[in-house]
């Protein structure tokens, strides 16, 4: 409760800050009438979750701006129709047919004015662009599709072939369950291939990524770095008609900062409230806490590929080192599980009695002299600059880990970057280790195994401990190839045994996802799937 107090002192600091110097950022008022305004965390890579596997990213556009072929049910995770409105499957699994939805409209912007509806030649371009490295828009903005690289989907893809204007055909080389649940994540969005065509033909195709245009339910405006992104209701969305005319993201890097704008009511939503100012929004009346378990692993993992962390002795010796219950209590109080695999509680595959490491200073040090590291060995633990769901505070938990790992005879030294050099960074692999971690973008296993581990997705950076063991792919990709529940339960299994025993990364916790927003308004919910969406809420005034 003293930890509570000193955050709400702080908080009446901040809150009296604002309202005696007013609008931070210099926002018309229209904004705070007719508008929502959400506190987010950080600045997006881009306006095109294709490219980027960043949440904030995703958060800033996949919801807000564009729709995709498939969509899950935020209650239930099922697979609903969204730009296709049915779809059809081959009996070997290996060719899949949609029915496309008519009368689907394009944004009209300042910059773009569309001629036609959604169709076929959308789906084809969108597709085409992040499959093939022949796609004259494959190498526009870096040409690296993170996602798509990381579970492998590309090279998977036969054909995508336009039957008529309204259905197409996608034709896989091998069997994969979980082909549906990727094509309705945040990143496999819907682009304009007529915007994408004029933009060619001015030699400006990069803008496609900056000044998007999509069929969400809101029309970019303007973004400005560190300060804004503004969004204007899309009239002519083909579901409901967006219930805000306006929607603005205040990017406020400081957490307690987002709580202050919450409580004045300067921001009616925010991006991840610390686990301190969970305790404050409950305790005022004028905000709502919105809770459930999420969909995320947080971890600690090695850069196997440096010594001596190829060695899986060492691996394990520095796991050993570490009190995963401490580093819960203190990072995340009383909102997340205690990790024993990638899978969290909530997933169908999830393994009650896998194995799972202990806390053993004796043995990690031993285990250590055994493989041969020497007392006073240095090394580096990265720490995110960001706070996220599955880890609300990095460079808390690294100062932790820095004490522990000492007591075993090893010097951690904490690195932390700005978000976006320090994603960079790591995708060259300059790390030794990081804190950092995964929120599932489908109710399938796939989404965790494959991206965090497999081989082929160190190349796209979100195989963090740039591992690949051959016997962890051929039992994943063995995984793919059966509907099967009971059997591919069995699989994954082997596959959380295999982990155990090689421990390129250590599972930590399964946080539970918050949202916070005020009690005006109304529709605000939280997507275990995926981004934010701003679709259905309404601001009462």
């Amino acid at each position: 409760m003293l930890r509570v107090s000193r955050l709400l002192t702080a908080i009446i600091a901040w809150t009296t800050a604002i309202v005696l110097g007013g609008c931070s950022q210099g926002k018309p008022e229209d904004f705070y009438r007719s508008g929502i305004i959400y506190c987010s965390e950080s600045n997006p890579i881009n306006f095109n979750p294709q490219l980027d596997t960043s949440g904030t990213t995703s958060d800033a556009s996949s919801h807000q701006i564009y729709g995709r072929l498939l969509d899950f049910n935020p209650d239930s995770g099922r697979i609903e129709a969204s730009l296709a409105n049915s779809w059809q499957v081959s009996e070997d699994g290996l060719t899949y047919e949609f029915q496309l939805r008519k009368g689907v409209t394009f944004h009209t912007t300042d910059y773009f004015t569309p001629t036609r509806t959604f169709n076929a030649d959308d789906v084809i371009f969108s597709i085409d662009r992040w499959r093939l490295p022949s796609h004259p828009y494959h190498n526009v903005s870096g040409g690296r599709y993170a996602y798509f690289e990381s579970l492998g989907i590309a090279d998977n893809i036969q054909e995508v072939a336009r039957l008529n204007s309204y259905r197409v055909r996608i034709k896989l080389i091998n069997r994969d369950s979980s082909f549906l649940a990727n094509l309705a994540t945040d990143f496999s969005v819907i682009l304009s291939e007529e915007y994408a065509k004029q933009l060619m033909q001015k030699g400006v195709p990069e803008r496609i990524d900056h000044y998007p245009v999509g069929t969400g339910p809101f029309k970019f405006q303007s973004y400005r770095k560190d300060h804004y992104i503004r969004f204007k209701r899309h009239e002519n969305y083909w579901r409901d008609t967006p219930r805000s005319e306006r929607l603005i993201y205040d990017i406020t890097p400081k957490s307690s900062l987002r709580l202050a704008k919450l409580i004045t009511g300067e921001c009616d939503a925010i991006a991840f409230p610390s686990q301190a100012e969970v305790e404050v929004i409950r305790q005022r009346d004028q905000l709502e806490l919105a809770e459930k378990p999420g969909l995320n692993i947080g971890f600690w993992a090695f850069n196997t590929q440096k010594s001596p962390f190829n060695n899986p002795d060492v691996r394990r010796a520095l796991a050993f080192a570490i009190d995963k219950n401490t580093l819960l209590e203190t990072v995340y109080f009383d909102s997340a599980v205690r990790a024993k695999t990638l899978l969290p509680p909530a997933s169908w595959a999830y393994q009650r009695d896998a194995d799972d490491t202990a806390y053993n200073p004796v043995l990690a040090r031993k285990l250590l002299n055994d493989a041969g590291v020497p007392e006073g060995f240095r090394m580096t633990i990265w720490a995110m600059p960001v706070e996220r769901a599955y880890n609300p505070n990095a460079a808390k938990m690294a100062e932790l880990m820095q004490r522990y790992l000492a007591e075993v005879g090893i010097k951690a030294d904490i690195i932390s970057y700005d978000w976006t050099t320090f994603r960079r960074h790591l995708r060259d692999g300059a790390h030794d280790s990081v804190l950092i971690g995964w929120s599932a973008d489908s109710g399938d296993p796939d989404n965790f195994y494959r991206p965090l581990l497999s081989c082929g997705a160190i190349p796209s950076g979100t195989n963090r401990a740039m591992w690949c063991n051959s016997n962890y792919d051929r039992l994943i990709n063995a995984a793919l190839k059966t509907e099967n529940i009971e059997q591919r339960k069995r699989i994954y299994q082997q596959v959380n045994r295999l982990l155990y025993e090689q421990l390129p990364l250590v599972p930590l916790a399964h946080a539970y996802r918050y949202q916070a927003y005020r009690s005006g308004l109304s529709g605000m919910s939280i997507n275990p799937y995926g981004g934010i969406n701003f679709a259905g809420v309404e601001k009462k005034l």
